[in-house]
């Protein structure tokens, strides 16, 4: 049980990381610091690739037979992770649009 835990938390983590870094990038993008905006993507996508290898590890552990408790913290861990992919996507899309914007005020 200690290892879902510490599993889940990783998870927590790195997702976290990832959706704090793609928020930056949006307030970045807004202000039309679009360098900086693209470098905390990269962040981001750093932070998403380590919690994706974590899901990825747990599903080919499950694949070989070993057991995956399911548990309120995995699933809350599953559901950080689903909102670092979507505010991941958000923030490409969100820097896209302001550069436009910005173009079209020059």
């Amino acid at each position: 049980m200690d290892e879902v835990y510490e599993v889940s938390f990783q998870l927590i983590l790195a997702a976290g990381n990832s959706k704090s870094e793609s928020m930056i990038a949006i307030r970045n993008a807004r202000e039309g610091k679009f360098d900086e905006a693209l470098e905390h993507v990269k962040n981001a996508q750093e932070s998403l690739t380590e919690a994706h290898q974590i899901q990825t590890d747990l599903i080919q552990g499950e694949a070989r037979g070993e057991k995956c408790e399911v548990t309120l913290i995995m699933v809350h861990a599953q559901d950080h992770l689903n909102m670092a992919l979507l505010t991941m996507d958000q923030a490409k899309e969100m820097i896209h649009l302001y550069k436009e914007i910005y173009e079209l005020k020059k």
